[in-house]
């Protein structure tokens, strides 16, 4: 037998190992980049340097020579400066981006799994995005963080050659700096943390609304929607200003304690200048050197609040990726030659007893379930949603436990009813791999009625579709889906309810078209309560209330009162 189980695969990272994988994964980047941003500094550290020094040894002398060896120096400085930001920050950037792909993909990969508890659509954009993003930004923070722990170090070493008294006042004063900003980085930390939720919340919210406005607007819902949503998105603003409120103290804190620092530096290096223990180059020199250690101060004093944040966002990705799924693979792989039956063999769920049903190749079987429970948990048997509690699901004699993912993904195709075709033209939403000829994408499109959606565009086949199929109506979104799954023809193909949109004539196309297109080699499992659906398949399994009472064709089911009532209701 093979493996199912309600949690994550063991390749699951821990969130210590997201937070901090981009770093190991990018160390090439990293390495390339982080030089070169250490050089970007020590260049803006030099330039106050090399003025005061080209006041020393070229204004005050008089000496042409050296003043134009010093602009020189300058100059070169400056270029290095230059190119060492734009390569460097280029290398770094690089590593950011590469890193959010990665785990936009390992989200994605996440959330079309199948889930005991899925969340809305937004939530999974705002792991994709805001926190991807938060996580990744680590890379950059590890470069920018080195240049200004080496900065101010070379900054010490240069006072210390020019006044140990200063040089000390920046050894120690520099901790005591960050150390006092780092008092409101927790509560900032924790408020960033909470924002990052609230955001998601809402942005599951608000996709979640605009994927069901239809069917909101159908019911008069709109009221009660639109306040939940607002309640929401208040309380997610409401967070944001108290987190951004934060991070304006921590900024305002971080100023004005850096200000006082360096101007204490400022005015030690004043009064040595003026008592003559520095030359006016030197002055010069330290003033533009408390200038720029602003910088590097106010980012190592922001330090611990982004290191949170990206802690955060790591948990939440964590928490994300390794909540519980059902993972359907095993070592079972399908005979070969075997014929791709589709069989429940005394299936049990919550909603369905110990239910018998059989499709096999040409066939195509309808079922009628009086409960859309019952439904749910069919179709859920076999796109693996749901495990039933005893009884199998086989192809071809195999358990669908047990099959191996890349067989059961070759062989059976389940289609929802909600199923939308995706962003592209109606050509791309029919075969996205463009391996359709001509004649084959005409039987696809007959089948499936779906020369009329093309007809009914001047584009034609060009003709734009949205995500969702939003810019199309119901029963065009239900026929191109249905051209999708007719191109793959699958040798199990499974429909819960294909033509609710659509009109009784074309259905009528659609269902000698399932015949035709699919009849000679797929096995066609079709849940309905369409009488044009049912009275083209072969034989009708008919369940009430969770268990198989009867399976005979259309027209004989039709004898019983019972059964004409669910299906003409």
């Amino acid at each position: 037998m093979g493996t199912e189980s309600r949690t994550a695969p063991a390749t699951v990272r821990t969130s210590r190992q997201i937070l901090f994988g981009p770093l190991t994964r990018n160390a090439g980047l990293i390495a390339c980049g982080t030089p070169l941003i250490v050089l970007w500094q020590l260049c803006e550290a030099l330039v106050p340097v090399m003025i005061g020094v080209t006041i020393d040894v070229g204004i005050e002398t008089g000496d042409l020579g050296p003043f134009l060896l010093s602009c020189l120096a300058i100059a070169v400085i400056f270029t290095f400066l230059s190119y060492g930001y734009r390569f460097g920050a280029t290398f770094m950037n690089r590593a950011v981006q590469l890193e959010s792909h990665r785990i936009r993909l390992e989200v994605a990969g996440q959330a079309v799994q199948p889930a005991d508890d899925p969340k809305l659509a937004g939530e999974w954009l705002s792991l994709a995005t805001a926190d991807a993003d938060k996580v990744s930004l680590l890379v950059r923070q590890f470069g920018f963080t080195v240049a200004s722990v080496v900065t101010v170090g070379a900054t010490a070493v240069y006072l210390a050659r020019t006044d140990v008294t200063l040089a000390l006042v920046i050894l120690f004063g520099v901790p005591i700096t960050v150390g006092i900003t780092q008092l409101v980085s927790p509560v900032v930390a924790r408020r960033t943390e909470r924002e990052q939720a609230a955001i998601a919340r809402v942005a599951g919210l608000g996709g979640d609304l605009v994927a069901g406005l239809r069917p909101i607007k159908g019911i008069g819902a709109e009221d009660a929607a639109s306040g939940r949503y607002r309640a929401s998105s208040r309380a997610a603003r409401a967070s944001s200003i108290v987190t951004a409120r934060s991070w304006g103290y921590m900024t305002g804190l971080t100023t004005v304690v850096s200000g006082l620092f360096l101007a204490v530096v400022a005015w030690l290096a004043g009064s040595k200048a003026m008592e003559g223990d520095l030359t006016l180059g030197e002055l010069v020199a330290i003033v533009g050197l408390t200038q720029f250690l602003a910088e590097p101060i106010a980012l190592l004093g922001a330090l611990t609040a982004q290191f949170a944040a990206s802690t955060a966002s790591a948990r939440r990705l964590h928490t994300a990726l390794a909540s519980p799924v059902l993972v359907l693979d095993g070592p079972d792989r399908l005979p070969a030659g075997a014929p791709r039956e589709l069989r429940l063999r005394r299936a049990t769920t919550s909603s369905l007893t110990e239910v018998d049903l059989t499709c096999g190749p040409g066939q195509l079987v309808a079922v009628v379930c009086d409960r859309p429970a019952s439904a749910d948990s069919l179709i859920g048997l076999l796109d693996g949603s749901v495990r039933p509690d005893s009884g199998a699901v086989t192809i071809a004699g195999v358990d669908l436990r047990s099959l191996a993912a890349a067989d059961r993904r070759a062989t059976l195709l389940v289609v929802p009813h909600e199923a939308s075709p995706p962003e592209g033209t109606i050509r791309t939403a029919i075969d996205p791999d463009g391996i359709l000829d001509p004649a084959t994408l005409d039987e696809v499109l007959t089948a499936s009625a779906g020369h009329d959606v093309v007809a009914a565009h001047p584009d034609g086949l060009d003709h734009a579709v949205r995500s969702g199929g939003s810019s199309l109506s119901g029963g065009q979104r239900q026929r191109l889906t249905l051209a999708r799954s007719l191109a793959v023809a699958p040798p199990v193909l499974v429909l819960r309810d294909p033509t609710t949109a659509i009109d009784a004539v074309t259905e009528q196309q659609i269902a000698t078209g399932l015949q035709s297109r699919l009849g000679r080699d797929t096995a066609t499992l079709v849940v309905t309560t369409s009488p044009t659906l049912l009275a083209a398949a072969d034989h009708v399994v008919w369940i009430r209330e969770g268990r198989v009472v009867r399976v005979a064709p259309h027209h004989v089911l039709q004898e019983d009162p019972g059964y004409r009532e669910e299906v003409l209701r």
